[in-house]
């Protein structure tokens, strides 16, 4: 999985320099920086350009990613103020040697089965005066036209139902899990955290698509037909199989209106000093 979440989050990057710079508007001169759940690292070393006194630490559940990590801050000429520690969160978190001035969780906390505790974990890992930022929401991505000319128009809407549904299902197969209403500033507000600030940010990758937004698009629509057994009806489910097959005209693969829409959103507040 790493190369391809590299890539991913590679593709993201202007999103993510976007919310980097919110952030900074508020977020001045932070002493330590914690990626709480980094995978590669990318971000962490968007962080480290971004805030460049600051020494950014990536935390993930998994070495081999910290592994891409640490070499990308080499490449990167960061590695003296950039470090990694494996384990699982919330309590990894324990192992910081002192208090975040800015802890980022890009779409980690979901992992977790009770959000709530982790969001009071995350939050007492904070110096005063430092933020929690947390990018969760937004919107399902758009991949395709509604009408792409083979099958039922409206793939992609009967998809996000499914994907939905399967989202619920994992979340509540979790460890530990606890349903909470997913409002995000009144979680942060109850874990102590004050000014809380929300902002959406946008990736517009038009039509005709890169080759790595195409290989994205592959990919993302790849893992819903793994996920998918049922949920969709029989000739959906062969559209889908069409837009994966490389040797079809019609696939992902070759079409020329294939693009990248998506919208994803973080949340801020600040614990009191």
């Amino acid at each position: 999985m790493g190369p391809m979440l590299e890539s991913s989050a590679e593709l993201f990057s202007s999103l993510y320099e976007r919310a980097l710079g919110w952030l900074a508007q508020e977020v001045t001169e932070p002493g330590l920086i914690v990626d709480a759940g980094s995978g590669p690292g990318v971000v962490s070393c968007l962080f480290a350009e971004t805030f460049p006194g600051a020494r950014i630490v990536a935390v993930d559940g998994s070495e081999p990613l910290l592994e891409r990590a640490r070499a990308r801050a080499e490449r990167q000429g960061v590695a003296d103020r950039f470090s990694t520690i494996t384990g699982e969160l919330p309590d990894v978190l324990d192992e910081l040697d002192y208090p975040a001035d800015l802890l980022w969780a890009s779409r980690s906390l979901h992992h977790l089965g009770d959000q709530r505790a982790a969001l009071a974990a995350f939050a007492a890992r904070l110096a005063p005066g430092g933020t929690l930022a947390l990018m969760e929401g937004g919107l399902p991505p758009r991949f395709l036209p509604r009408d792409i000319g083979i099958g039922r128009p409206g793939l992609q809407a009967r998809i996000d139902a499914v994907e939905a549904e399967w989202f619920t299902q994992m979340r509540t197969g979790l460890p530990g899990h606890v349903a909470v209403t997913e409002d995000w500033p009144a979680l942060l507000a109850g874990a102590g955290l004050k000014h809380t600030r929300t902002h959406t940010f946008l990736l517009d990758l038009p039509a005709p698509a890169s080759e790595r937004a195409r290989a994205y698009v592959v990919t993302s629509l790849s893992h819903v037909r793994e996920r998918i057994t049922d949920g969709l009806d029989a000739e959906d489910l062969a559209t889908l199989d069409r837009l994966l097959d490389p040797d079809d005209e019609a696939s992902l693969h070759r079409r020329p209106d294939v693009f990248v829409l998506e919208a994803h959103t973080v949340h801020t507040a600040v614990r009191p000093v």
